[in-house]
């Protein structure tokens, strides 16, 4: 912890002293994502076959329920809150647009979204980093190992168990190569953060400086009134997951990647005390579907362009806005360009021009920062809450069953 941290530290002052010719530290940080990259594909394979084998069909489904409870509610709050913020700094306010064009992906539909979560060829999704879809047959993998491995059949039993140890020994590999990785993470998010800084600089927040506010402090408000109460009221220790938690958030800080910063979200997990049966679920479906800071995004990128074309919202359109940014920030999680997908569907659903987005592109960097943040911050949350509840409902069952005994 301390190590990554120095070398965040060092990175920033790199950045502002040298400014843009910290440049030729940075692929150092290339190399740093890279090695990342690398190695989530097998790790969400991995990890998930795992989840799935290690707890029984009962605790696996209240967990997906939980977590995805949690994810809706947390996600719709974050709404609201880059709403109300957005509304408190009146972000472009006197600004106008410029004439600039931007190129936006073009949204999938829910049904496609839906449909491409399924593969039409395994390997092409494997070798392509399709999350949703590793996701969807590392899921359907491990349900079948477990069925193979509870067989009465001996032969089925003993492929399953075959599978199943075979998994096992590819996780404890990812995990391996991931520890190696990490010991090179503080000289890589030295890279990351001395060539960000140097060559944007602070210069370029002055004139979109509300905006800039509005998202900081909307992600601070999502952090105390919402991620601590969660913590709180399931009597999470707060020293502890949070000193387990400090990697994870810096890696998401520097590198603007939930992904790229999910396997060392799954190693700070394990650090802040949550159970690996609980983690190596929940955090690769977070780090696919839940984006929590894409949701304060939308919501202060909507008043921001209210702003800018001078149009007063109603309540209508701000409950529009809550809903079309909820299902956006879930529905196009690890498509590339979500977050344009995703502003662009909210300012499209109140009749506000997407071409705003590009007023913003000159401090994306900066924004983008603390929006991973809180969406890998979100997922950790989200794991320690259902890891309690699921700690606290197996005391109720064993409590009861002592009783009756």
């Amino acid at each position: 912890m301390l190590k990554i941290t120095v070398g965040f530290l060092l990175g920033i002052i790199a950045g502002l002293a040298f400014g843009p010719s910290a440049q030729f530290v940075s692929p150092l940080g290339d190399l740093f994502l890279r090695l990342l990259q690398m190695i989530i594909v097998p790790l969400i394979l991995f990890t998930l076959i795992g989840a799935v084998n290690s707890s029984n069909p009962k605790q696996f489904g209240r967990v997906g329920v939980k977590i995805f409870i949690y994810y809706m509610l947390t996600t719709a709050i974050a709404m609201l809150v880059g709403i109300v913020v957005g509304g408190w700094f009146n972000p472009g306010v006197g600004l106008e647009l410029t004439g600039e064009h931007i190129d936006v992906p073009e949204a999938p539909s829910f049904i496609d979204t839906m449909l491409a979560i399924v593969p039409t060829n395994i390997f092409q999704s494997l070798v392509n980093g399709d999350i949703l879809s590793i996701v969807f047959v590392a899921l359907t993998a491990g349900f079948v190992i477990v069925s193979m491995r509870h067989s009465e059949e001996k032969r089925i039993n003993n492929f399953g168990n075959l599978l199943y140890d075979f998994s096992q020994a590819g996780s404890e590999v990812t995990f391996r190569i991931l520890n190696g990785i990490l010991q090179y993470a503080p000289i890589g998010i030295f890279a990351i953060a001395a060539s960000k800084i140097g060559e944007q600089g602070f210069d370029v927040l002055y004139s979109l400086a509300s905006y800039v506010g509005a998202s900081y402090v909307g992600v601070i408000i999502q952090f105390v009134f919402v991620y601590l109460v969660f913590l709180l009221l399931l009597r999470v220790q707060i020293k502890r997951f949070f000193k387990g938690v400090w990697d994870a958030l810096i890696t998401a800080f520097t590198t603007s990647s939930s992904l790229a910063t999910l396997p060392v979200a799954i190693k700070a997990a394990e650090k802040a005390g949550i159970r690996e049966s609980v983690s190596k679920f929940t955090l690769p479906l977070g780090a696919a579907v839940n984006s929590d800071g894409s949701a304060i995004h939308y919501g202060v990128g909507a008043i921001f362009a209210a702003n800018v074309v001078g149009m007063e919202l109603s309540f209508a359109a701000m409950v529009a806005i809550v809903l079309a940014g909820t299902i956006a920030s879930i529905g196009t999680a690890g498509v590339p360009g979500a977050g344009l997908i995703g502003l662009s569907i909210v300012l499209t659903e109140v009749g506000l021009p997407i071409e705003i987005v590009a007023l913003t592109a000159g401090v994306n960097v900066i924004t983008d920062m603390i929006f991973t943040t809180c969406n890998v911050t979100g997922d950790l949350v989200g794991a320690a809450v259902v890891d309690k509840s699921e700690e606290k409902y197996e005391l109720a069952i064993n409590s009861e069953e002592a009783n009756v005994g």
